[in-house]
């Protein structure tokens, strides 16, 4: 079987490895006469440096990556079965004949292009991180070691993928061609989006490095080279490959719904936070790939990283993507169409749940059929019109917006259509989808241990987390909307066993409602409420109906002994502290 690029790579790739009698590892050196039909007609001279990298056994499973091409063969053997690989490194190539195009709208120029601009832009990124241990909040994991891409923008930062920072304690960036590696610090980091900017305060690493504009986003079949430092190698790698796709996709690190490109080029570990580029400009940064398929990446198109820049340049921080707080029902139906009063020329969709922290919460009703956005039409499927020919949900139009920018929504109700103003912000919900870069809330109190609900302290149940997590929890995490700002689901964690909970131990992965017979709003208020006691006994009212009733100075008591027992610092984590208590904390951490 055999791939290629360019009928001149498959000619060359079929001499090379027509034979699958090589046992050992070799290395070969490139030279003009080794690749004749090759480097002729490309004009490109070839250093006595570069080398192939062989290693064979008898079923041989070859690449070749090249300026503009790659191709793939396999040849039988005559034995048992291996695979190995092969590349050409084009780090110290010179192009000085004019190259020709290839197929698919790109080139060996583009190629070339790519790598030329990447070598004084594109970085390597070593991060140390350290993730929570959400069922044990007041300790971290052990840490471990990522690396991954980023590259250059205007204004002296790098701009990388979050997952490639997320949870970090430490970051450091080398530049192509250097062995030194520069400490960096992370200026601001967007999760929704999976994006972050770096900031190198030492001199010496800024020194030949040029920054990358940002372009536009490709059409469809146009060649993008992603550049990067994936895994299988420390040098840079160039691979080419074709749009096949531009919608809006799951984000998986942020698990938001935000337009991406899909391309046919492998993005793999180490990819992320590399550059898609397309002619002289960046068309993406590579971010994911389509797990269990072959050749399937995503790079997070340009409309999207120049939101997250200039919200973080406007803000000094990043907020986020604005939404309408809106759940809405497509209208394909005729009889629900017809139902609603939409005479054949109206389209939309229904509005079937708002959230009560949006601003549309105050504006539109359930029933209500949205018509347009901003004076774009919205189609019964809730798609709107896109560049040519082309169409994507409506609420790409939304997360353009800026927050407390307005928008103008045209709706249907009762028959009647209406114009109304909303003002757009980012929205949170009741149960936090991520909580990267930030220490878990706890608080113990005789050995119950309180935490919030979120979706980090579900995923700890394993990689399976929506069926080995508690049913119950797993709903309202993924359903349950806010009534009020601030609101928590706070549970009861686990139980640490002693003589004053004996008999509750059970009870543990219940949602706590009420202390004292007070609706308990979140963590925070639950601490008040129980540091405030003034009565003999304490009372948790749960979920089912369960209580848990305690002798409140007893308790207290038993809470110094249990902390003690189980080596944990604090009874509460430092964002339930008050000032007074931080103090005192900082002073006996001084003294011991």
């Amino acid at each position: 079987m055999l791939r290629a690029g360019s009928n001149a790579a498959g000619r060359a790739i079929r001499r090379l490895y027509r034979s699958s009698s090589i046992t050992s590892r070799h290395y070969y050196p490139v030279t003009t006469s080794f690749l004749p039909n090759l480097t002729a007609p490309l004009g490109l001279p070839i250093s006595n440096n570069d080398s192939f990298d062989h290693s064979f056994h008898n079923n041989v499973s070859c690449k070749c990556t090249t300026l503009g091409f790659s191709a793939y063969s396999t040849v039988a053997g005559t034995a048992a079965s291996a695979t190995s690989s092969s590349e050409v490194d084009f780090v110290n190539l010179e192009v000085e004949a004019e190259l020709p195009r290839l197929s698919g709208g790109g080139g060996i120029g583009d190629a070339y292009s790519a790598i030329e601009l990447a070598l004084d832009s594109v970085v390597k990124i070593f991060t140390v991180s350290s993730s929570p241990n959400y069922f044990l909040p007041w300790q971290n994991k052990s840490q471990r070691e990522t690396m991954g891409s980023g590259f250059v923008i205007p204004g002296k930062r790098i701009l990388t993928n979050a997952h490639v920072v997320a949870d970090y304690t430490f970051v450091l960036v080398r530049k192509h061609g250097s062995p030194t590696k520069y400490r960096a610090e992370v200026q601001a980091v967007g999760h929704e989006c999976d994006l972050a900017i770096l900031v190198v305060e030492n001199e010496e690493f800024w020194q030949n490095m040029s920054p990358l504009e940002l372009g536009n986003i490709p059409y469809l079949q146009e060649a993008v080279a992603v550049v990067g430092y994936p895994q299988g190698g420390d040098n840079i790698s160039v691979t080419k490959g074709v749009v096949s796709r531009v919608e809006p996709t799951q984000y998986v690190h942020g698990a938001t719904q935000l337009l991406a490109i899909q391309i046919d080029a492998a993005i793999n570990p180490g990819n992320s936070g590399g550059p898609a580029i397309m002619g002289d400009k960046v068309a993406g940064v590579a971010f994911q790939n389509l797990s269990g398929a072959e050749n399937i990446g995503y790079i997070i198109p340009v409309p999207v990283i120049k939101h997250f820049i200039a919200g973080v340049e406007e803000r000094g921080n990043y907020v986020g993507f604005c939404s309408l707080g809106l759940s809405c029902q497509s209208t394909e139906n005729l009889q629900l169409r017809e139902h609603f009063h939409m005479h054949p020329g109206l389209t939309g969709v229904m509005v079937s749940k708002i959230n009560p922290l949006s601003n549309a919460h105050k504006v539109l009703k359930k029933d209500d059929i949205l018509l347009s956005f901003d004076g774009v039409p919205i189609a019964n499927d809730g798609t709107v019109p896109f560049r040519n020919r082309e169409r994507i949900t409506f609420d790409h139009l939304v997360s353009m917006k800026k927050p407390n920018e307005t928008a103008v929504l045209k709706v249907l109700r009762n028959g009647e259509e209406h114009e109304f103003d909303i003002t757009l912000q980012p929205l949170q919900p009741l149960v936090p989808v991520h909580q990267f870069d930030k220490l878990p809330s706890y608080f113990i109190f005789a050995g119950l241990l309180f935490v919030p609900l979120t979706q980090p302290y579900l995923h700890e149940y394993g990689e399976d987390w929506y069926n080995t997590s508690p049913r119950r929890l797993c709903e309202r995490a993924l359903r349950e909307l806010p009534r009020k700002a601030g609101e928590q689901l706070v549970i009861l964690s686990q139980v640490l066993m002693d003589d004053i909970n004996t008999g509750y131990e059970r009870l543990a992965e219940l949602q706590v409602k009420k202390v004292n017979n007070v609706e308990v709003e979140n963590l925070k208020h639950l601490c008040q409420l129980v540091e405030g006691c003034e009565k003999e006994a304490i009372r948790f009212d749960l979920d089912d109906e369960r209580v848990i009733v305690l002798n409140y100075s007893m308790a207290k008591v038993a809470t110094s002994r249990i902390l003690q027992r189980h080596r944990i610092p604090n009874a509460m984590s430092g964002d339930l502290l008050n000032n007074e208590q931080k103090v005192s904390n900082i002073a006996s951490a001084c003294s011991s």
